[in-house]
């Protein structure tokens, strides 16, 4: 019989900003820059939603 929780979900790995690096492997390190990468991807999708929405919204009014 095996105590290994292998089906327990795991814990998804995030970045506080100014954290400590010294302790993480090259590939731990490679993980949080494709997080961070995938967060600003995310973050430019959504302001250009915003700002085309504003941009519609501006000329809706102006009309």
């Amino acid at each position: 019989m095996s105590f290994i929780d292998d089906d327990r979900p795991q814990k998804k790995t995030a970045h506080e900003i100014g954290a400590d690096l010294s302790m993480l492997s090259v590939d731990e390190l490679k993980a949080r820059v494709e997080l961070l990468k995938t967060e600003i991807t995310r973050l430019e999708a959504e302001a250009a939603r915003k700002t085309s929405g504003r941009q519609a919204a501006e000329s809706f009014f102006r009309s």
